[in-house]
Formats: structure tokens, C-alpha cells, sequence
């Protein structure tokens, strides 16, 4: 199946998830991640995101986040590109870092932002990076040691999360530690990471013979999933044609600075792999994800119309 466009309305929460190409490392020392969670901090900052919870592993990273008028998908381009060029360049690298596409969750608050909260955070234990909650009070590279050392930093939303738990700070770092014991024998909770089990299984309330709306990209029960959607498609009918312009602008300058090509390579002649692969990234996002025509998009790559054409029904 085509992969369906995101769903970045301002202030949905999501859980976003992204590994490195082959799972490979992303970060090799302590210089590596301090620089990762310096580059966080500084796009959190600039682009008013909201972050609520964070873990950074040797070869994936996730992310509790609450997006806004700027966009999920800048804020991740940003310091995914960022990081890459960073880090390639250090290593004397070439290619791909992440995989192509970073996986993200629009999660309802109500029903999973503690849940999602503890679960990133307890990624360090699960992975045995450290032994026990004790050690994770100090472990620098996820958000859990700013919480219960009550930080105040200026990119993580500790405050937002510690009011859950009580409007008294040292009462609300208790609680939530106890909430963060309470979790170490829950496993690896696939139902919160993508693991391919329906989000919505239940039969909706009055109608046993109408099940709830279930979408792949949604962690919420079927109310919520329609509240989202419906969100959704009315956005996309107030998108102008200049703010498709503009996406699709921003999205091609990320694939060609990704893959190293300039733009000019983008549109001539050539069919080598890494410019053919491009082009077809580019096609697939436009047309699927920001509405642009088969025509619009031939036009800005200086194809032939029925080359998108023949690209979209070779991905089906």
C-alpha cells in the first residue's frame, strides 16, 4: 500500500520514532550525542515545538512532541539533515544516515501521554543501558533525569509534564517517579511504537455492527481518529496553491541536499540511480502529500507528464 501523507494540524501530540538507515549507528560517542541534543534544543527553541519526552539510543531516537504552526515535518527535516551532514562529515561518510522516512504517531493526550511519557524514558532500562530507575536519574541522553531533578530547561516541557502528577513540584517528581517503577515490568508495549496491531479495536458505543474508525497513524479510539481526520481534510482544503508551491519547494531543496545534487542535476537528463531515486521521492510526496497535479510536477522537474504518471502507478 502507498504510504498515506502525514497528519501535522497545529497542536496534535505525536510520538515520533526514526533509526538510522540499516540500523546503523547515529550517534558513535559522547561528542556525537551531545551535539544531537544541542541541535534539538536550539530547533525546539527556534521553532516553538513543544518537547515532552525524549530518549536518544546508539542507532534510533524517540520523541514526544506537540507540533505547531511552523510543522512537524520542517522541525524534523531540520534536525535530521542537520545531524546527517554533521555527522557524515565527522566520519568521512557519504550517503544516507536515517531511514528515508521517520515514522510519527498522532497520539491522543488523554488516553497516552503518560503512558507514552514513561514508555520513552524506560528505553534505556529495556535496552540495559542502565540498571535500574536509580541509574536513570542520571543518565544524560533522555529526558527522564531532567524531570526528577526538577530542570528548568528552556526546551523541555518538564513543567507540562510534572502537572499531571500534582501543582506541587516536589509531590509531582514522587508520583512520577513511583509512575516510572510502576512500568518497568510492561515490556516493549508494541500498541505505542507502530508494532501493526489495531489502535481502535472496540465496536463503536450504540451500533454493534459498526466498527470504530481506525487509522494506522493514529494511537487513539475511533472518536478520536474521526476528530483527527476530519481536521485533517479540512486543513488541506484551506491550503492555497501558493502554500503547495512552498511545501514542495522546501521538500525538494531537503531531497537534493540529502543526496548531494544540485538542483539543475534534479531536472536534466541524467539516470543515475541517486537522481532517478530522487525524482521518484519527490513525484510520490507532491502529488500524495501536497495535491499537487501529475502536470505541476513534471512541469517543476522538466519531465514528461506521463513520466510521474508511470511513477505513480509503479508504487501503487
Amino acid at each position: 500500500m502507498p504510504r498515506q501523507p502525514r497528519l501535522d494540524s497545529p497542536g496534535l501530540l505525536h510520538h515520533v520514532i526514526f533509526r538510522g538507515i540499516e540500523k546503523c549507528l547515529i550517534v558513535k560517542d559522547d561528542t556525537d550525542r551531545l551535539d544531537f541534543v544541542a541541535r534539538l534544543n536550539r530547533l525546539a527553541v527556534e521553532c516553538s515545538i513543544e518537547v515532552y519526552a525524549w530518549a536518544l539510543m546508539d542507532n534510533h531516537v524517540h520523541l514526544l512532541v506537540r507540533s505547531n504552526n511552523y510543522g512537524l515535518s520542517r522541525f524534523m527535516r531540520r534536525l535530521l539533515t542537520g545531524h546527517a551532514i554533521r555527522f557524515n562529515l565527522r566520519y568521512q561518510r557519504h550517503g544516507h544516515l536515517f531511514q528515508n522516512r521517520y515514522k510519527s504517531f498522532v497520539c491522543d493526550d488523554e488516553s497516552y501521554f503518560l503512558e507514552l511519557v514513561r514508555y520513552i524514558h524506560l528505553n534505556p532500562v529495556r535496552a540495559n543501558i542502565v540498571d535500574d530507575i536509580e541509574a536513570l536519574n542520571s543518565y544524560p541522553w533522555c529526558g527522564h533525569a531532567a524531570l526528577v531533578k526538577g530542570d528548568k530547561k528552556s526546551w523541555q516541557a518538564c513543567d507540562e509534564v510534572l502537572l499531571y502528577f500534582s501543582k506541587k513540584r516536589k509531590i509531582a517528581i514522587k508520583k512520577y517517579q513511583q509512575f516510572m517503577v510502576d512500568g518497568l515490568d510492561q515490556g516493549q508495549r508494541p500498541e505505542l511504537v507502530g508494532g501493526g496491531l489495531r489502535r481502535s479495536q472496540h465496536e463503536a458505543p450504540g451500533d454493534k455492527n459498526q466498527p470504530e474508525r481506525y487509522d494506522s497513524r493514529i494511537l487513539g479510539n475511533g472518536e478520536f481518529v474521526e476528530q483527527v481526520l476530519r481536521h485533517h481534510e479540512e486543513d488541506l482544503a484551506l491550503t492555497s496553491p501558493q502554500e503547495k508551491q512552498r511545501l514542495a519547494d522546501e521538500y525538494i531543496e531537503y531531497i537534493c541536499t540529502r543526496d548531494s545534487i544540485t538542483d539543475e542535476e534534479l531536472c536534466s537528463s541524467s539516470r543515475r540511480y541517486i537522481i532517478s531515486n530522487a525524482r521518484k521521492e519527490i513525484a510520490l510526496k507532491l502529488v500524495r502529500s501536497y495535491g499537487l497535479t501529475a502536470t505541476d510536477v513534471a512541469r517543476r522537474l522538466d519531465i514528461s507528464t506521463s513520466a510521474i504518471c508511470k511513477i505513480l502507478e509503479r508504487n501503487h
